[in-house]
């Protein structure tokens, strides 16, 4: 009882196992940061669901990380479905 069933109607089980990627970088002189979120067996960092850039330290970049992936386990949770960068720029 009040447990949650994590299938759709299809069938399909609603998880995610995803990761926080977070680099420090210089540019331009200054020092930023960067933080994607991304499948955790994804090799190819290359299009993530979810990229920040510019972050001037790194508490700031994972907490604008972590306020992501709070939003996007609610989505999940509501039905939806995550979108690559890729896919959300193209629509």
């Amino acid at each position: 009882m009040g447990r949650r069933n994590p299938r759709t109607r299809q069938g399909v089980v609603r998880r995610m196992k995803l990761k926080v990627r977070v680099v420090h970088y210089s540019c331009h002189g200054m020092e930023c940061w960067y933080a994607d979120i991304d499948d955790a067996d994804d090799r190819q960092p290359d299009d993530p669901y979810w990229y920040v850039d510019g972050c001037r330290t790194h508490a700031d970049a994972l907490t604008a990380a972590c306020t992501e992936l709070a939003a996007l386990d609610q989505s999940i949770a509501a039905g939806a479905t995550p979108r690559r960068v890729s896919a959300t720029s193209a629509a």
